[in-house]
């Protein structure tokens, strides 16, 4: 490899959490803050989406309006 042209590598790179949890991994910078990691983020804890929760356009439509009104 060339030298002086491969950036800096830390193996023990802190990684923080807005939720507080905190990570070491290997990394180009030496420390980094992110909002959401594999402790809060809805997809690996199990919670549910507040889009699934709400049912789709259909649904949503017929609540706010009432329905379709049936010609027989």
């Amino acid at each position: 490899m060339r030298k002086g042209i491969h950036p800096e590598y830390h193996a023990k790179a802190a990684i923080s959490c807005a939720c507080g949890a905190r990570f070491e991994v290997g990394s180009t910078v030496p420390s980094m803050r992110v909002e959401v990691c594999s402790k809060c983020h809805p997809f690996y804890t199990g919670a549910r989406t507040r889009l699934s929760e709400k049912g789709g356009r259909v649904e949503r439509f017929r609540k706010k309006y009432g329905g379709a009104k049936k010609e027989g």
